[in-house]
């Protein structure tokens, strides 16, 4: 029994991992589209390349880079409030 759950707890770690990662890349790469396609569309002074580095710095200390951490969070309290409701009510 304990071998199960201890798998359990393992598989569910790499999955949501896998989903972290993939969420983060995905949102990296939409704010750094967002970063260029704002430096293109205005006249703004200075190397674009510069601009978009300096817009990620911005962004690595941005609420969104921590909501994503909810990944991790919300299934796992879910499954507790689960093991919770069947075992003890």
């Amino acid at each position: 029994m304990m071998i199960a759950i201890l798998t359990f707890a393992v598989v569910g770690f790499l999955i949501l991992t896998v989903i972290y990662l993939l969420v983060s890349v995905y949102s990296r790469s939409v704010r750094r589209e967002k970063l260029e396609k704002q430096f293109d569309g205005g006249d703004m002074p200075g190397d674009r390349d510069a601009f978009v580095e300096k817009g990620m710095q911005a962004y690595q200390h941005s609420l969104r880079r921590w909501l994503i951490l909810l990944v991790y969070v919300i299934p796992v309290t879910a499954v507790a409030i689960t093991v919770y409701l069947v075992n003890y009510n």
